[in-house]
């Protein structure tokens, strides 16, 4: 977490954090973190603001201590997402966040913090594979309607993927920079530890664990506090 940065944010300032950034701090996923959701009471005033601000997610901190969250889309409420939560988890310093879906733990390690979730918690994707990444990379957005994950294989022994996400909302959203739940549904389909590298080129890691939990990792940086 970056003390510094954010110790004079007051609780009603709306962090906006880039999640699952490359090795150098660029791209990743914008989101917005309300540190204090009591000034955003109902889902009426919560989505409204989400539509507002126009990141791919916000999230609103009910609860600190807890780790109490609730996510919202321009147009919709989320029970889950990956990389609300661990924007969250980093700037707040959690041990567990805690979305509708379920009770989420948090590890860091070096750079990256790390997320436990379950493919059963990811909203429905459409995950659609490729022959090459070069393939991906040439994909035109498709009309609103299912939401597509693309991706290819850039090195398969390795593990390693090319992918890019398109909401097909209709909400302003085209194409989703970095996109945790769907990192999780091809992790569950492929059965193994994934480096995917989606939109720009950030970075998402994935490791399938015991149980049915799949880790869920990012490094996140604080781009600016908007005051309200």
């Amino acid at each position: 977490m970056n003390v510094t940065a954010t110790a004079t944010t007051s609780a009603t300032d709306i962090d906006v954090l880039r999640v699952f950034c490359s090795g150098d701090g660029r791209y990743g996923n914008a989101l917005g973190v309300v540190r204090d959701g009591r000034a955003y009471p109902d889902e009426a005033s919560r989505q409204a603001l989400a539509k507002e601000l126009g990141f791919s997610e916000t999230v609103f901190v009910d609860d600190p201590e807890r780790g109490i969250v609730d996510i919202y889309t321009p147009g919709v409420r989320l029970s889950f997402a990956g990389h609300p939560l661990v924007g969250a988890a980093w700037l707040l310093d959690l041990e567990v966040v805690r979305p509708p879906a379920g009770e989420v733990w948090v590890r860091g390690d070096g750079e990256f913090t790390w997320i436990e979730a379950r493919a059963e918690w990811a909203p429905p994707r459409t995950l659609r594979r490729y022959g090459s990444a070069a393939e991906v990379d040439a994909l035109d957005v498709p009309e609103p309607g299912e939401w597509i994950y693309a991706w290819a294989w850039e090195d398969e022994a390795a593990g390693r993927i090319r992918a890019r996400g398109f909401p097909g909302r209709g909400d302003g959203i085209d194409e989703d920079e970095a996109t945790g739940a769907a990192a999780l549904l091809l992790t569950d389909r492929l059965g193994r530890a994934l480096n995917i590298t989606q939109g720009r080129g950030s970075q998402i890691l994935t490791a399938p664990g015991p149980d049915g939990v799949i880790e869920l990792g990012g490094r996140v940086r604080l781009e600016r506090t908007l005051a309200r």
